[in-house]
């Protein structure tokens, strides 16, 4: 079974910066793609970023210059750099994922960690 996790959310101060973990664990074979969705109390989930296998990294505009999205791939982990923050990325944030299990040849599922919450307040 494949998991996702994520840490590194809290309470911010506005401007202040946070760098969220998203680590996977479990039978995977490999990891196609892996982004970053935030949802926000009333709002729809929505793409913050998105980096393929060959390492091609999207931003959504209302984060470019804000955040930054990496990878380890030894560790299986994805990381979200976020810098200026502000009160409107307050949100849930999410990690997902499309892998492909290992004995799944090559299909890939998306997977989803269960949030971290991140509150830019003064």
């Amino acid at each position: 079974q494949v998991q996702l996790v994520e840490s590194g959310g809290g309470l911010v101060q506005p401007g202040g910066s946070l760098t969220l973990s998203c680590v996977g664990s479990g039978s995977i074979s490999s990891v196609q793609s892996a982004a970053w969705y935030r949802q926000a109390p009333g709002q729809q989930r929505e793409l913050v970023a998105l980096i393929t296998v060959r390492g091609y990294i999207n931003y959504a505009d209302f984060v470019k210059g804000r955040f930054t999205m990496s990878s380890d791939n030894a560790k299986n982990t994805v990381y979200l750099q976020m810098s200026n923050l502000k009160p409107e990325d307050t949100a849930v944030y999410y990690c997902n994922a499309m892998i492909v299990p290992l004995g799944a040849q090559t299909t890939a599922y998306s997977y989803w960690g269960r949030g971290t919450q991140v509150t830019v307040s003064s």
